[in-house]
């Protein structure tokens, strides 16, 4: 994507990537709304990806979003409020899938570099990549049982099991709760914590690190375990049909949208 000139700075929902020395740097810019995705940004995503997988200067992805205050706060709300059934929850947990897959799948290895949050969308993003560093005060999860009662694919609840395990997998799912670096740096989903002004410089030293070993070893490496993670995933289409389809997830966007708390009737 490119910037329009008639939009302000701070109003920019864009997706950039830049190639230098065999590090392919991607930024996350939406910094009005800590990085939201937008649509947009999501099929950007998704191009960028699919052109490094067949780019030979690139070696290493750094994932990295804009301002400092967020690595990617979740998907732009605003899009649900025009959903009107479930079958339109089933397309757009499609669509998410369809997304992320390149970036999941790149043959090179990629590094996640999180401030402050990595949430909804942007812990699925942040799972997709091999490598993780955040602040030391990142918060990660999922809180849409206290936000918009909609639910997660099955596929992207499998692959953040087999990164978080399930337990830490329900309780940011069942609780809403956002769990701190600290834990995940012991679980090893975080490979190291630094401060904010460090982080540039350690995700690019282990970038280095990372281009000085084998690419083909790390290609089939890590496509042989994003393989088995993705391998006979059931059909929950029902399950989230029912949730995008209910009036809980109709009046949680509603309220989300009007800054008010939702009420949950199970309906």
């Amino acid at each position: 994507m490119t910037s329009n000139p008639s939009i302000s700075p701070e109003h920019v929902a864009e997706v950039r990537c830049e190639l230098s020395d065999g590090i392919a740097y991607i930024t996350f810019d939406h910094v009005a709304a800590r990085n939201a995705m937008t649509v947009g940004m999501y099929h950007s995503l998704k191009t960028i990806c699919q052109d490094l997988a067949q780019n030979p200067l690139a070696r290493v992805v750094i994932l990295r979003g804009a301002g400092g205050k967020s690595f990617v706060s979740g998907s732009d709300i605003a899009q649900f409020s025009s959903f009107r059934s479930g079958d339109d929850g089933i397309r757009y947990e499609e669509g998410i899938d369809d997304y992320l897959a390149p970036l999941a799948m790149l043959p090179i290895p990629t590094i996640a570099v999180i401030d402050a949050m990595a949430v909804g969308g942007g812990l699925a993003i942040a799972s997709c990549c091999d490598f993780r560093i955040s602040t030391p005060d990142a918060r990660f999860g999922v809180p849409i049982a206290k936000t918009l009662g909609n639910c997660l694919s099955a596929s992207n609840v499998a692959w953040l099991v087999a990164h978080l395990g399930v337990n830490i997998v329900k309780r940011m799912l069942l609780l809403a709760e956002l769990v701190l670096a600290p834990e995940l740096l012991k679980t090893g989903y975080l490979t190291a914590t630094y401060p904010a002004e460090n982080l540039e410089l350690h995700a690019r030293q282990l970038a280095e690190r990372l281009m000085g070993l084998a690419p083909i070893t790390q290609k089939s490496s890590k496509l042989v375990l994003a393989r088995i993670i993705k391998n006979n995933l059931p059909d929950c289409s029902d399950l989230i049909r029912e949730c995008y389809g209910s009036e809980d997830f109709k009046n949680g966007v509603t309220a989300f949208l009007d800054g008010k708390p939702p009420v949950w009737i199970g309906k």
